[in-house]
């Protein structure tokens, strides 16, 4: 309170120079000059007045302008006991009376510009100003969205396909419903829960639901909002914000992307001890460590980046329990498509089994999003539902992009794209463990995709063995291989296999102990605790040169007999290859089954297992 009234004392000062600046400006553009009575007569009989006002104690008026442009001269005189009517119509001035201003009217001008600034001030402040009140007065104050328990319709029957994350915050809802009864033998409930899991997965949305079904208010606010450009700013609104949940409690405070608030401190090697954003996250810990659970007052947070918090914030005590909220499996994807289904009509032939197979690693996020693309082509084309190929058209178009029908390519272009799409294709089908092959297309879609082949994995899968990692590197080079074999050359076109093809090689070497000349030892852990290596070129190497030439050369012959297994299968099959991709050039697209029934059996043959290295 102090404060604010030491800033508002402040602004009064500040408010007042500016009034009379303006007011001295207003002034000095007037220019009113005051002369004798008896120049005024001199003036007069000269013919120099244009018009004039008569009051009780004076004679204001205006000279004549002698030039079209010049500033109008103002002139007020003391007047004297006589009555100048006559001389004023005989010199042919227009002059009128006026009474003079008393007090009240000298005191309002004073007073309505003022006014008019307060009301100015107070109309902008309003209309920057953000959370509760307005303006720079709040700057310290937090930005929280409070939603109160009647106002929150999100519940757990909305959100699908994290039932592990669910079934661990159904005691925290326990305990805000009935925290004597579920505190009855000395447990209290977490201080904090972290809900941690890629972007997508529904961590906000999850929340929500906990509150929901708690039915206490829920205070939501991001990360990054703490900050802003004063120093201190940061630290009271974190104050704010666990003074207004206290007043609420029972309630649940949700600080989303917390990765913005809570980096670990000193990872920068540029800011120093008194960074802004050390002081918040200081504060928040503070925080953290001050208030009792018993008051009812649940920390939720969701970050996709856990690594880089501070090990201080991630300690027993503060936030006790962390929950993945992973990508959902076929099961979960399924349930989701369910909930999202609901808001869309869908025809009868639909089979979301079906979609949630074709769309392995997809988030919660993406399903959404899915369904309403395909909400949005069905619409397009008129039709009265749903049906099953606007569901899988959208799957492809979020996985390759969108189709550019526009895109002129040459004859040549298309025939060496219509290759390299059969081959991947063809090894695809002749390996035995591979995902079966849905659909192959020659349309450009997206930003560089010339061709793409879709395959249907069979199942989810967690583990994967060194033979079916061989399998993947085969397919990869399905389509350089078919290049190699009609063309006697290769293309541009296999880029993006190549640098897919590198990285499991790599990771098979370096991470899997796949490599017998290598041996079962891991050179690459995986993701440091601060940074993701594939974002930081500088991360120090855990092996020497000897052992990095022997990587290096174990990747290689990786690469290169899968290459080479690729090239057998097809060149074996070439009367299927020419066949294929003469069809796929006049259909631009093919499906799976198309693609089967027009092949020979022999082509579908199990080929050999992959070279070992």
């Amino acid at each position: 309170m102090k404060r604010q009234l030491r800033f508002s004392l402040w602004y009064g000062i500040f408010a007042l120079i500016v009034l009379v600046v303006v007011e001295r400006y207003a002034v000095s553009l007037v220019e009113v000059e005051t002369i004798p009575y008896s120049r005024f007569e001199t003036d007069l009989k000269a013919g120099e007045i244009e018009d004039v006002i008569v009051t009780e104690e004076s004679i204001r008026g205006t000279y004549k302008a002698h030039e079209p442009a010049a500033r109008p001269r103002r002139f007020e005189a003391a007047r004297v006991e006589r009555d100048i009517a006559a001389e004023l119509t005989a010199a042919g001035v227009s002059y009128r009376g006026a009474s003079s201003s008393g007090w009240f009217e000298g005191i309002l001008g004073w007073l309505v510009p003022p006014l008019i600034f307060l009301a100015l001030w107070m109309l902008f402040t309003r209309h920057w100003g953000a959370g509760r009140g307005s303006g720079l007065m709040t700057i310290g104050k937090s930005n929280a969205k409070v939603y109160l328990e009647k106002s929150i319709r999100t519940t757990f029957a909305d959100v699908a396909g994290v039932d592990d994350a669910k079934a661990e915050l159904e005691e925290v809802i326990a305990f805000l419903r009935d925290p004597e009864g579920h505190g009855r033998l000395g447990a209290h409930v977490p201080k904090g829960v972290l809900l941690v899991g890629p972007p997508g997965t529904g961590k906000t949305l999850l929340a929500r639901a906990v509150a929901g079904e708690a039915g206490v208010p829920f205070l939501s606010i991001n990360g990054s909002e703490f900050v802003e450009l004063f120093v201190g700013v940061g630290a009271a609104r974190v104050r704010d914000l666990f003074e207004r949940a206290r007043e609420q409690a029972p309630c649940i405070i949700f600080i989303d992307e917390l990765d913005a608030l809570g980096r670990a401190r000193g990872s920068s090697p540029v800011s120093g001890g008194q960074d802004e954003k050390e002081q918040t996250l200081n504060q928040l810990l503070s925080e953290l460590d001050g208030f009792d659970s018993r008051s009812g007052v649940v920390l939720l947070a969701a970050t996709n980046r856990p690594e880089i918090l501070d090990p201080a914030l991630l300690r027993a005590g503060r936030f006790d329990r962390q929950i993945l909220v992973d990508r959902p499996d076929k099961v979960g994807r399924l349930a989701i498509l369910r909930v999202h289904a609901r808001k869309v009509v869908l025809h009868g032939s639909v089979s979301l089994d079906d979609v949630a197979s074709l769309t392995a690693g997809f988030t919660g996020a993406d399903l959404a999003n899915l369904v309403n693309e395909a909400a949005l082509l069905a619409t397009r084309r008129n039709a009265a539902a749903v049906e099953q190929m606007d569901l899988n058209e959208a799957i492809e178009r979020i996985i390759a992009g969108l189709e550019k029908k526009t895109r002129i390519l040459s004859p040549s272009e298309r025939r060496t794209i219509a290759y390299h799409e059969i081959g991947h294709a063809l090894v695809a089908l002749a390996l035995p463990g591979a995902n079966r092959v849905q659909k192959v297309s020659i349309i450009p879609r997206g930003i560089a995709a010339l061709g793409y082949t879709i395959q249907r994995p069979l199942e989810d899968r967690f583990l994967m063995s060194r033979g079916e990692l061989g399998d993947k590197l085969a397919i990869l080079f399905g389509g350089r291989a078919a290049e190699s074999i009609v063309f006697g050359d290769t293309s541009t076109g296999a880029a993006d296999d190549l640098a897919k093809a590198t990285g499991i090689a790599r990771n098979m070497v370096l991470r899997y102990g796949m490599v017998p000349k290598i041996g079962h030892v891991s050179y690459d852990p995986g993701a440091s605790s601060m940074l993701d290596p594939a974002s930081d070129p500088w991360r120090p190497r855990l092996y020497g040169e000897a052992t990095a030439a022997t990587v290096d050369d174990a990747v290689r012959s990786l690469l290169d007999a899968a290459f080479e297994r690729a090239r057998s299968i097809l060149s074996s099959e070439r009367a299927a290859l020419d066949h294929a991709a003469t069809i796929l050039l006049e259909r631009e697209t093919l499906s799976g089954d198309e693609l089967i029934s027009m092949l020979a059996p022999s082509a579908l043959s199990p080929a050999t297992p992959s070279t070992k290295v």
